[in-house]
């Protein structure tokens, strides 16, 4: 059985780092894996008074619902994580019961300056709670963008940070599988 996982990365910039990690993890998901990445460009901000869900939103909702698992790229911006990804956590937070997070097992990377995201990625993990995702607990990825590991173009290039998101990957199979009870 295939595991369907929705990649959402927090940058929308084409060339960020973290959008070179998520197309890294995309070319090499493992076998019995398939990535889909979400679109968050055109996605507005959370607004309970919309009388209608923008079209934007309906795509990315009826993604979260086909998905098993999440793999969420955590930028750091100002110590925390990045409004785009937050946003599209919240807009699916408020479908009824939560249904469309609940219980989903997570996988987080991220890369930013100095610790690579980590301070973000704490607090994407704090939310995580509220929200009653399951993210890994290890391997932790985190990645100096400034560090010569993306080229120009935000291609992740390193060796041992394409080796931890490759095994980042099968944790999260393996997550996934044993939170579904071994049911795949």
């Amino acid at each position: 059985m295939t595991i369907r996982v929705l990649a959402l990365c927090g940058s929308l910039r084409a060339k960020s780092t973290n959008r070179g990690l998520v197309r890294y993890a995309q070319a090499h998901a493992p076998a019995g894996m398939k990535i889909h990445v979400a679109d968050l460009l055109d996605v507005p901000f959370y607004n309970a008074d919309l009388a209608a869900k923008p079209a934007a939103v309906d795509t990315l909702l009826q993604e979260f619902a086909a998905a098993d698992a999440l793999l969420l790229a955590c930028p750091e911006y100002n110590y925390s994580l990045a409004p785009a990804l937050k946003n599209a956590l919240d807009w699916a937070s408020r479908e009824p019961d939560n249904y469309l997070l609940r219980g989903k097992a997570v996988a987080i990377m991220g890369s930013a300056g100095g610790m690579g995201s980590s301070r973000a990625q704490y607090h994407l993990r704090q939310v995580c709670v509220y929200l009653d995702l399951h993210p890994l607990n290890k391997p932790e990825v985190f990645a100096n963008a400034f560090s010569g590991a993306f080229d120009h173009d935000g291609d992740l290039i390193d060796d041992k940070i394409q080796e931890n998101v490759r095994l980042l990957l099968l944790a999260l199979a393996d997550w996934h599988r044993l939170l579904r009870g071994g049911r795949g």
